[in-house]
């Protein structure tokens, strides 16, 4: 059996966006692979139809599809020479192309004078669509070309400047969004004489404003709303509906007390994901309300302790996908448990049901109205993605998802993929649990290396899932393992609340775990035990080789060192140093510093290698910096790996190379220090 090769992401298939047509006798889903030669990655449009796919586009470069009706489907591209000349001049345009699922090539549908993101369709000539505009042009989309021209020069004289003057400034993947809002435009196509269609565009919300989740109920947008001039609140729920013809705008219901996760029409249920934060800060679950759009009332259906989302985590997924979808009154939505992301049911008088609780991880799911099966992209029996079928999920729990597509089985094919063997143990009155990957050729009666790998957030979880770093280390001849401390997803948000103890509770689990699996399989050598982590789990590898020196070696990735420099610089908002450490830099310093792995700096002996990118909004740059700077100060073996153009999303969705150049690095730091040949 061949091992796994480093290199071996290239030939990885990644699935996303699943949604079926109206009427439900095709569905649509994108299908990504890494192009090395350009590092890039080429991402086609499939199709599922009478239980079979094929590819509908072949350029390569179509990410995201909108259903128009049973047969036709709309796309966003760049391929005309005008199109790539438009787009080299930093104007700001989507062109749409339209294809019949049955044949013929793609051709020009429409444009939008703005960067569009999502699109609703609300008729064959009308559609709501959200797209970004800058605060101080909020009219570039319908200016004149002259006038286009000459905020395209104003801009550009002004690119090597930023201004800030509101918080947030910047978001990891998206750059500076200073004064950035995701506007709603309403699109009416009409005929220009020829065989084109012309857009007549309007912008329906404010300058300031930013809307988000867009579900349409009758003749109208239901959205939610936020419109803020320097600091973005964290509180506040506000719907909004806008009248897809007529663009008359009303204020549905508001309740400051409310942090919006999302919303989604039913039937004739709106369903809204809020929560208050009382309880436990901003990782609390959010709840279920239900929303009368005429009366204006929101109601509590359920106090939901569970996520609504998949939160299992992998390097193996390439772009997201629907999470929640309606059927009739009922909203069908993924949850994580435990270590797995499985699928639940939730039905209008507040009572939850599980639809299906296969080990593993739903990515995205789509759901057909018409017929009664219901589309998986997942993660099962350690594979690499492939799309699924349930069928009847009416039936019961235990119903097995069946596969329909083999986009990596090739890729699989002959190679060794250690099977994860859970383990549990005891800690700080917790049950903790996690898993343990056996080396390629494993011999009871030898001594081998490991590798113990933390997950980021620290709300997410890791779960019996294909890893690619992890698959790749246990063919290099590592155990591996990871679990899930406190802090982690998957249980109540009790369990998730490490506010104001990063680095007690939490890691503590993690050293009795690991002394739980040298326990369990005494044919480790505790000398040659590796450790790493990204994220969170950079902040806890920080921390750790500054409370032990029990690793041989350590790997921190896109970390955090140290939380009062933290402070202010990070996309996601001075709040959330101050809701994570229960302190602020200003009346009490003191406990963000006790809780900032820089302040143990000077007690590490652990050979250390910090992997970092530039453009790291999340955990920016200088976090990484402050903890390499004190191990070369005292004298400790550290190496520093900077990616360029890169963001906190390196390991998931960088760019091919990067992504192998990280992992490179990595596993030869580990070659170097566990002695490993």
């Amino acid at each position: 059996m061949k091992s796994i090769q480093l290199d071996d992401l290239k030939n990885y298939t990644f699935l996303s966006s699943i949604e079926y047509a109206p009427g439900g006798e095709a569905a649509a889903f994108v299908a990504a692979r890494a192009d090395l030669e350009e590092n890039e990655y080429e991402r086609y449009i499939w199709l599922y139809e009478k239980g079979s796919v094929r590819r509908l586009t072949g350029l390569g470069k179509e990410s995201s599809f909108t259903w128009l009706d049973s047969t036709h489907l709309m796309f966003s591209a760049v391929r005309s020479a005008a199109e790539k000349k438009r787009q080299e001049s930093k104007d700001s345009f989507t062109s749409f192309y339209r294809i019949d699922i049955h044949g013929g090539e793609a051709e020009p549908f429409f444009t939008l004078p703005f960067q569009a993101g999502a699109v609703k369709v609300l008729d064959e000539s009308h559609f709501a669509v959200t797209g970004y505009i800058f605060a101080a042009h909020p009219d570039f989309y319908c200016a004149e070309e002259a006038e286009r021209k000459r905020i395209l020069k104003e801009v550009q004289d002004e690119a090597d400047y930023e201004v800030f003057d509101e918080l947030p400034f910047w978001f990891n993947g998206g750059g500076v969004i200073n004064k950035k809002r995701n506007a709603i435009f309403l699109v009416s196509l009409e005929d220009d004489g020829g065989n084109h269609k012309r857009p007549k565009v309007m912008r329906v919300t404010e300058p300031l404003e930013n809307a988000d989740s867009l579900e349409i109920l009758g003749d109208e947008i239901l959205f939610l709303s936020e419109t803020y001039r320097t600091d973005r609140p964290v509180r506040g729920l506000c719907v909004k509906a806008v009248n897809g013809k007529t663009g008359a705008l009303r204020v549905v219901a508001e309740d400051p007390a409310l942090s919006p996760g999302g919303m989604k029409v039913a039937g004739d249920v709106v369903y809204l994901m809020a929560t208050s934060g009382e309880r436990h800060g901003l990782n609390e679950n959010n709840w279920v309300y239900t929303l009368d759009p005429e009366k204006g009332s929101i109601r509590l259906l359920r106090q939901e302790e569970f996520n609504m989302y998949g939160d299992v985590g992998s390097d193996c997924r390439l772009g997201g996908g629907a999470v929640w979808m309606a059927k009739g009154r009922s909203l069908y939505h993924i949850t994580t448990r435990e270590g797995n992301a499985v699928l639940y049911r939730l039905d209008p008088d507040g009572s939850s049901h599980p639809v299906c609780l296969k080990e593993g991880s739903i990515d995205a799911i789509a759901v057909c109205e018409e017929k009664e099966e219901i589309l998986l992209i997942a993660l099962y029996d350690m594979k690499l993605q492939e799309l699924y079928v349930l069928e009847n999920p009416g039936k019961g729990e235990n119903e097995a998802p069946r596969r329909i597509t083999c986009f990596n089985e090739e890729a699989l094919k002959d190679r060794y993929v250690a099977e994860p063997k859970y383990l549990e143990t005891e800690s700080e009155g917790y049950t903790i649990g996690g898993w343990v990957l056996l080396p390629k050729d494993f011999d009871p009666d030898q001594s081998y290396p490991a590798v113990f790998d933390i997950h980021g957030g620290p709300k997410t979880v890791y779960g019996p899932v294909f890893y690619h770093e992890m698959q790749l280390w246990a063919s290099e001849g590592y155990f591996v393992f990871f679990c899930n401390p406190k802090g982690s997803d998957g249980r109540d948000s009790a369990f998730q609340d490490i506010r104001g103890e990063y680095g007690q509770t939490d890691y503590r689990n993690l050293m009795d775990f690991a002394d739980a699996v040298l326990k369990a399989y005494p044919q480790i050598d505790p000398s040659r035990v590796c450790e790493t982590g990204g994220s969170y789990g950079g902040f806890m590898t920080n921390w750790i080789i500054g409370h032990t020196d029990r690793f041989c070696c350590a790997a921190s990735q896109r970390s955090i060192s140290n939380w009062i420099s933290f402070y202010g610089v990070s996309d996601i908002g001075p709040l959330f140093s101050e809701d994570q450490t229960a302190g602020d830099p200003f009346d009490s310093p003191e406990k963000m510093w006790e809780q900032s792995p820089l302040k143990y700096a000077a007690q590490v002996k652990t050979p250390t290698l910090f992997i970092h990118s530039d453009q790291d909004y999340r955990c920016p740059l200088d976090q990484g910096l402050q903890m390499y700077t004190a191990l070369v100060k005292h004298g400790i073996p550290a190496r520093l790996c900077l990616f360029h153009g890169e963001n906190h999303e390196l390991s998931r969705s960088g760019k091919p190379k990067h992504r192998i150049r990280r992992l490179q690095e990595i596993t030869e730091w580990f070659k170097t220090y566990s002695g490993k040949k």
